[in-house]
């Protein structure tokens, strides 16, 4: 069955990690800088695409973030921050993403006076608007910064522990790793764990291995946002996979950020090979100039993923999403389902076998997985 791009946007799809500033559409933060009057470092739409999207020029973690200070000048209203919310609910919409949870720290969009749970709000009711219209399953995830310190990180916790059950699904740690430590945030931490909320935690990217294991013994996380720096430690590497501890892999933006040297050298394909629970996410389909649907694509032409391993990685995305058992369930199911149909509408015989990664995943008759 060969495997071409139009087949990849038809295929039901999730995004794990992905940022509200880093998911923008340039023409959005054209428009809502001319109405803000906030003056851009662009003349023009095109100069300002240029800016926005990070190419093979960028040289680390640290200038890959400086574009975000372009599109969080114009985040900073209720009305921006619900239409770039909704705008997002239609881009996933559009290739065919059922399910996707994007992530933000309210603590950056206070510049306009914005109270947080003001913030929150709004993006909430984009969400929600967006689900409405577009058909899309969403989740929300409230970000502490690495580097703003602890005491900031804990406001930030109470307020996912306050939007609990009501749109928003986890707490995570985000900005540059080196010199930021993850352990110094652990008390926010504390309070999320004890009110049973999921943590994801960005970590193994920028840094190495210790990084990853502060996230995951200091903090408690459940998913590992990145983790490209893993396989330089085999044993929190099998730790990692013995625990069924799923990644958010993001093979465009770890190239552009030096994190990894290029697409085919991304160790997701060892991960994969080795039993990790692997995911494909854009983490900011702005600055990387992505979709999942092309970082399906580079997996596929870059790094070897053939068609049964591609539906691995799609049912791993619905696997590892913070969403109630009954629920995921349910959508691994629809999943599965669709992609058969398409296998058979496509190739005009019977699907393919599961590959032995795929077996993990297949449901039971009696809905459960394994």
């Amino acid at each position: 069955m060969e495997v071409t791009r139009e087949l990849l946007a038809r295929v039901p799809k999730t995004d794990l990690h992905s940022h509200l500033d880093g998911s923008v559409r340039p023409e959005t933060v054209w428009e809502l800088a001319q109405e803000q009057g906030v003056k851009l470092p662009a003349a023009s739409l095109e100069e300002l695409e240029q800016r926005v999207k990070i190419g093979e020029d960028c040289q680390n973690l640290v200038q890959y973030l400086k574009a975000f200070d372009i599109t969080l000048s114009v985040m900073q209203t209720r009305e921006s921050l619900s239409r770039i919310a909704r705008e997002l609910c239609e881009d996933y919409a559009a290739e065919n993403v059922r399910y996707f949870e994007v992530r933000f720290s309210p603590i950056l969009h206070t510049k306009g006076g914005l109270k947080l749970t003001d913030i929150v709000d709004a993006v909430l009711e984009g969400l929600s608007r967006g689900e409405r219209e577009f058909n899309v399953r969403t989740g929300c995830i409230i970000c502490g910064m690495r580097n703003i310190n602890p005491e900031t990180s804990m406001l930030l916790a109470e307020l996912t522990v306050a939007y609990k059950n009501r749109g928003v699904v986890a707490f995570d740690l985000a900005g540059a790793e080196e010199d930021f430590p993850a352990k110094k945030h652990r008390e926010a931490f504390y309070r999320i764990l004890n009110n049973n909320i999921n943590v994801t935690i960005h970590a193994g990217e920028a840094y190495g291995p210790a990084s990853i294991a502060q996230a995951l013994h200091h903090c408690g996380t459940h998913r590992i946002g990145h983790g490209t720096r893993l396989k330089e430690d085999g044993d929190l590497l099998n730790y990692v996979n013995d625990h069924r501890i799923p990644l958010e892999c993001c093979v465009s933006s770890n190239v552009q950020t030096r994190a990894c040297p290029s697409a085919s050298a991304h160790p997701i394909r060892f991960y994969y090979d080795y039993g990790l629970r692997v995911t494909v996410n854009t983490d900011n389909r702005l600055m990387s100039d992505t979709t999942v649907t092309r970082e399906l694509e580079i997996c596929h032409r870059e790094l070897g993923f053939t068609w049964p391993e591609i539906k691995d990685l799609i049912i791993y995305g619905f696997k590892s999403a913070f969403l109630s058992y009954r629920e995921k369930v349910r959508m691994i199911n629809s999943a599965i389902a669709e992609l058969r149909t398409i296998e058979a509408e496509t190739s005009g015989g019977r699907p393919s076998e599961p590959t032995p990664n795929a077996a993990e995943v297949i449901p039971t008759r009696s809905g459960e997985t394994h």
